[in-house]
């Protein structure tokens, strides 16, 4: 296992160890290699791993023969012969992901380059629970991969997310506010029965930590706020692993105590909770905007998103005063985390002057020069779709493990 500060980043399977030990040294070196970009050719592959020309070449033939890596002439306009350009082969496998979220879940499968391939919205809430949910998923998953011609049977990894702490371990939701259900239960074996591939579940916000992270140019130690139904906050660290804490409660942000927070009663059961004061259900509330309707599950969203448009000043001042309690835990959050950037995400992300201005100003204010002064503030790159990629990049990391790489060479279903 992969290990960050006290805690697991991926779960092995049972037979982890015996089944890594099956992978030869010669072909982990060079598959990694094309993996990671390093090499791109068998030349290149003898020179940064120190292997043999002819070991390269047996393990490259054996790879390409089963369908991981696949070898093409360069495009590139060169003298003589061109060149031959090795790289994951896009029918190597496909990973399966679901962003579940309170009014919908966001699903989509990629080929092991990550490559996104399709994606689709299940309109289900989540408190529908979680048989329903996860049935709902699943069918529109293995309808994508029937609709895009991708084998079942190479489902290599299945990656959900929820918007509540996770025991990583289990694959399960630990005590989730607004979901009913869900304590408990199985969510990541239920997918692995269903798609018939390794299963993990994750918190959303880490998944959408790890998406911004591992964008072109992103700077680690990155603390991602997402601020929709609630508030939570995931950390990718320097060393690009998401921390999850001791119990999977990292990051629950959302029931520090507001300053302004007063008695509203939170769902917790304390009182003035910040995300019961400044999420984007607090504010539709308090604007009186329904959240949902039975036709549009982001009525809400888009409503709030066309009157700040409009300059209304009541919704103005809500995202402003809402935009303080977060710019408020924002820079608790800088202290103690120090990170290089910080990502605010979720759909009150979209009204980007507004939000980010506000929190921007407090955080300088409020967060001393050396916690700032490298400290960039900035909204998601990948907006909605953010989910989507760190569960593409979590599975992927899996995949390409020592352990991922042995069930890969297998190439069978999983049957446990």
């Amino acid at each position: 296992m992969r290990k960050d500060e006290g805690r697991a980043v991926g779960p092995s399977p049972p037979s982890s160890a015996p089944v890594a030990a099956a992978v030869p040294v010669a072909l982990y070196r060079v598959l990694r290699l094309v993996v990671t970009g390093a090499a791109t050719s068998r030349a290149e592959i003898a020179r940064h791993s120190g292997l043999a020309r002819s070991t390269v070449g047996q393990q490259v033939d054996h790879l390409v023969e089963l369908g991981i890596l696949q070898e093409l002439e360069s495009k590139e306009s060169v003298r003589g012969r061109p060149p031959r350009i090795l790289s994951i082969s896009p029918r190597a496998g496909t990973i399966a992901v679901a962003d579940i979220d309170t009014l919908a879940s966001r699903v989509a499968i990629a080929d092991l380059t990550r490559r996104v391939i399709a994606q689709d919205i299940v309109d289900i809430r989540i408190e529908a629970g979680p048989q329903a949910v996860l049935e709902a998923i699943t069918e529109r998953l293995k309808g994508l991969l029937t609709e895009h011609d991708r084998d079942p049977w190479r489902v290599r990894q299945v990656v959900a997310g929820v918007p509540g702490p996770v025991d990583f371990e289990r694959g399960c939701a630990v005590r989730p506010g607004g979901m009913p259900g869900w304590d408990g239960y199985p969510v990541a074996d239920h997918l692995r029965k269903s798609l018939g591939a390794p299963a993990v579940l994750d918190n959303d916000v880490n998944l959408m930590a790890l998406g911004e992270a591992d964008q072109e140019q992103a700077e680690t130690p990155l603390l991602c706020v997402k601020i929709a139904s609630g508030i939570g906050a995931g950390l990718v660290t320097g060393g690009g692993e998401v921390y999850r804490g001791a119990d999977g409660a990292a990051g629950d942000i959302g029931h520090l105590r507001a300053i302004g927070g007063g008695d509203a009663l939170c769902a917790c059961g304390n009182l003035g909770c910040v995300g019961t004061v400044a999420s984007q259900r607090a504010i539709l509330r308090n604007l009186g905007i329904p959240e949902a309707t039975d036709d549009d599950p982001f009525h809400g969203a888009r409503v709030l998103a066309e009157r700040i448009t409009d300059s209304d000043p009541s919704a103005l001042h809500a995202l402003r005063r809402a935009a303080t309690e977060i710019g408020e835990v924002a820079a608790m959050s800088v202290h103690m985390y120090n990170p290089r950037t910080l990502v605010l995400a979720g759909p009150l992300s979209d009204l980007r002057d507004d939000l980010l201005s506000a929190v921007r100003a407090v955080v300088y204010q409020r967060a001393l020069p050396l916690a700032t002064r490298k400290l960039t503030i900035t909204t998601t790159r990948l907006g909605a779709d953010s989910g989507l990629h760190g569960g593409i990049a979590l599975a992927a990391r899996d995949i390409f493990s020592r352990p991922g790489i042995a069930r890969l060479l297998t190439d069978r279903p999983d049957e446990s």
